[in-house]
């Protein structure tokens, strides 16, 4: 099996790799093999599953009507 050799890794970036370590109770070297894996599975892409979110949060909001105007009016009141 390959093996690479990682250098300089920033402290706040090691300190981060050994908390997620000990949280998932893996050696560093396990953590780092776990999220090199994650970034590099890619996973399906269904556009029918996108789509039927897209949809399910547009029928949620239809009754939202966002007017130039309102945007206007709420540019000028500013945040509170």
């Amino acid at each position: 099996m390959p093996s690479i050799t990682v250098k300089n890794i920033p402290d706040h970036a090691y300190e981060i790799l050994k908390q997620l370590a000990t949280t998932h109770h893996r050696s560093i070297n396990s953590e780092i093999i776990c999220l090199i894996e994650k970034a590099t599975i890619s996973k399906p892409f269904h556009p029918e599953q996108h789509l039927a979110l897209a949809k399910r949060s547009r029928e949620k909001t239809k009754k939202f009507l966002l007017t130039e105007k309102i945007l206007q009016q709420s540019k000028e009141e500013g945040r509170p």
